[in-house]
């Protein structure tokens, strides 16, 4: 059931909400209301601020007033709630909690937020706890991909880590197992992304030559341990690009086992034998530099179980590196 909210709202924008976007903002003020309607809204003109118009990109200061018209609402005792079991293993997940970050050990399988066929992700979870009175994703991982997942728990521990993503002063760190027997030492990747539309609506991301295309995108590929048919590589990722990892490592002729959509299908199929359900990337580490009161925050996030296990059952390794 819906109810209809008849008043027009006048939110004044808070500390907590300095910087952020308006349809983030409106999506937070109007529960149950579809993406689709809060856009339109911002389309017709409909919502002010200050008086003004304000496109969807517009970011919000605080102080400033918006006027939210009157829409149909989801009634409170009708808003879909996350199952009990996914909220137990985002629970059992945290890996590191203080008083401005919360960080899982993201399952794969979990998304970071709700999207197209994806009613809860990891922040709709971490909300419907109620112990947080504010909190936002810092960045997100691939729905198949695992690992650490940061949260920020105020809006000022938000923007420090937003502008270490930005400014390239994060450490970020994966463990992949590519199909392949490595050839050589560490190797860089440069090369431009760009996300492309495909038929069937899935989206896909490609190299370009030309980085006025797409976007800068590094990515550092350290071997680690060879198998007879795989490798385990260390990746260290100096741009956050979708699929980033996965699209390297295939332009590199060694793509990421389990990743269908990048790799190929027959080639995935002895490691589905062995017993491996989901494609092995997983963020392993997280650093954000220290910034005025804020100390260095270093996270890491050990290997779940099923990619260790999977690891086990691979044929005898042939060459074996120490981790750096």
């Amino acid at each position: 059931m819906t109810q209809n909210r008849s008043e027009v709202r006048k939110v004044r924008v808070s500390t907590n909400e300095d910087g952020q976007r308006i349809d983030n903002f409106l999506l937070k003020q109007l529960p149950g209301v579809p993406k689709s309607h809060v856009y339109r809204l911002l389309r017709s003109g409909q919502v002010r601020v200050d008086g003004g118009r304000a496109k969807a990109e517009r970011k919000l200061v605080v102080g400033e007033e918006v006027r939210i018209p009157p829409v149909r609402m989801a009634e409170a005792g009708d808003t879909k709630r996350p199952p009990d079991s996914m909220t137990r293993r985002l629970r059992e997940a945290i890996i590191h909690e203080d008083a401005h970050y919360l960080a899982v050990s993201k399952p794969a399988g979990l998304a970071s937020h709700a999207g197209s066929g994806v009613d809860f992700g990891v922040i709709e979870v971490a909300r419907a706890w109620g112990t947080h009175p504010w909190i936002e994703l810092v960045h997100r991982l691939d729905r198949d991909t695992s690992g650490v997942l940061l949260l920020a728990k105020n809006r000022e521990a938000l923007l420090r880590a937003q502008r270490a993503f930005k400014n390239g002063t994060t450490i970020k760190k994966y463990f992949a197992l590519l199909v392949g027997r490595w050839k050589g030492e560490d190797r860089d990747v440069n090369a431009a992304l760009l996300r492309d539309a495909v038929s069937a609506g899935e989206r896909l991301v490609r190299i370009v030559e030309d980085d006025d295309d797409g976007k800068p995108s590094h990515s550092r590929f350290s071997p680690r341990q060879w198998y007879r048919d795989a490798t385990l590589m260390e990746v260290q990722i100096f741009s956050g690009r979708t699929h980033q990892i996965r699209v390297h490592s295939a332009a590199l002729g060694y793509p990421v086992v389990g990743d269908d959509k990048y790799g190929e299908r027959e080639v995935n199929k002895p490691f589905r034998e062995r017993g491996l359900k989901r494609m092995f990337l997983h963020s392993h580490l997280l650093q954000l530099p220290a910034e005025g009161d804020f100390e260095k925050l270093l996270i890491t996030a050990p290997l779940p179980n099923e990619l260790r296990d999977a690891l086990n059952g691979l044929p005898t390794a042939v060459a074996t590196r120490k981790r750096r």
